[in-house]
């Protein structure tokens, strides 16, 4: 039962984390992408620069000076992984913005926003919506790690992380109380990877042969 219920908070760190990394990264992605430029050289510069912290790094930063708990967790995990999620859709915001119905488009004056967001993103969507997915997973872990380590969600308030926290203690008289967090864990973490390879194929049509 306390698995099932750790269930609720992992899973809605993961698909919470992920949302604001989408946002965060499309953004970042789409904007530097379209204006392109001195604009786009600057932007990815700073990704670069922050590409060259490690991430777990931030985000144990994030929470030391956040504190433990639910809220900053997912502003730790949503702030620190839009990387790679900008870096996706800025490659493929450059394939798509050359193509003859962005250059109409551009040329009749339609605005900006509209073009990425009726236009650019749209043609994006695969592989931001598979790295979407692949994200959840990488949350969830990340969040478990934190609770096993005390920067998590702490009580009464329980995830898969601190459930097996609580079970490494008494691991040696009852088992079980690691051993199904951690089988969760797992599970969860596989389920993920699977359906992302699975749309993975599905929206990439060299794949689909």
């Amino acid at each position: 039962m306390r698995v099932l219920h750790g269930a609720r908070i992992s899973l809605s760190i993961g698909i919470v984390s992920s949302l604001i990394n989408l946002c965060i990264g499309v953004t970042y992605g789409a904007i530097s992408g379209f204006v392109g430029g001195r604009v786009d050289d600057v932007m990815m510069r700073i990704v670069d620069i922050l590409y060259a912290v490690p991430i777990l790094l931030v985000v144990i930063l994030l929470m030391v000076l956040l504190g433990a708990g639910l809220t900053n967790i997912f502003i730790a995990l949503g702030i620190a992984y839009w990387l790679t999620m900008a870096r996706i859709v800025r490659g493929q915001i450059l394939a798509v913005k050359e193509q003859d119905y962005i250059l109409a488009a551009r040329v009749i004056g339609v605005k900006r926003s509209k073009l990425i967001l009726r236009h650019l993103i749209p043609n994006a969507i695969g592989p931001i919506v598979v790295y979407a997915t692949l994200s959840i997973p990488t949350a969830i872990f990340l969040e478990a790690f934190l609770s096993f380590i005390g920067l998590g969600v702490s009580a009464p308030i329980a995830s898969w992380g601190t459930l097996a926290s609580d079970g490494i203690q008494s691991m040696k008289s009852y088992p079980w109380q690691l051993f199904f967090p951690a089988a969760a864990i797992s599970i969860c973490l596989l389920s993920f990877n699977f359906v992302g390879d699975g749309l993975r194929d599905a929206l990439d049509p060299r794949l689909r042969k």
